[in-house]
């Protein structure tokens, strides 16, 4: 049975200048699905790119309803652990929500989004073939720079001859396709436009 877990966790005051700060937070991945490139992942996203992630979702599955982000409120304290926690919280419940609709994980966006630190701009660049990596490249190089996942580098020690380990192919042993790479899932050429 396949299975996506996704966590939010680990928020951290970020310092961008001397006069302004932000949180990001961790998201956390781990999957069995061959709608993933990297079985295990872990990358650091801020709230406003979690606004620009659900308007692009959005824009390429117009007929879908989105789950709400947690609200942008005026009086959001960074130095209230509350406040931090229920946005935690709130951003973890949007991407479980969006993990569970098949249309969305077709999104070469979310992928990058989930698995790579690129910017959204690069995220752009990436998905319209602007950039000489590909969305799996990215996600591949990103994963293999960054791993911190010691289950990983046992797996692969042990299929390192194996062109079928997980770093390699997606678990249904037919190895990588372009197509199902590119951007975790089989997808039609339509999702993938701006």
């Amino acid at each position: 049975m396949e299975f996506v877990t996704v966590l939010v966790r680990d928020p951290r005051i970020q310092k961008e200048d001397s006069w302004h700060s932000y949180i990001d937070y961790e998201i956390f991945i781990h999957t069995n699905s061959i709608c993933f490139t990297r079985k295990t992942s872990c990358v650091r996203r801020r709230y406003r790119e979690f606004v620009w992630l659900r308007q692009r979702l959005q824009s390429n599955a117009v007929l879908i309803q989105l789950p709400e982000l947690p609200s942008r409120t005026p009086f959001f304290n960074m130095n209230n652990p509350n406040h931090v926690d229920h946005r935690r919280q709130g951003l973890q419940e949007f991407l479980e929500k969006i993990l569970r609709d098949a249309l969305l994980l077709s999104d070469s966006r979310l992928h990058l989004f989930l698995q790579t630190q690129l910017s959204p701009e690069d995220m752009e660049a990436c998905v319209s073939g602007q950039t000489k990596y590909s969305v799996a490249d990215a996600i591949l190089s990103f994963a293999s720079l960054n791993r911190r996942f010691p289950i990983e580098d046992e797996e692969e020690k042990k299929g390192k001859n194996d062109a079928d380990s997980d770093s390699e192919s997606s678990s249904s042993g037919l190895g990588p396709s372009d197509d199902s790479i590119s951007c975790g899932c089989k997808a039609s050429p339509a999702s993938e436009e701006s």
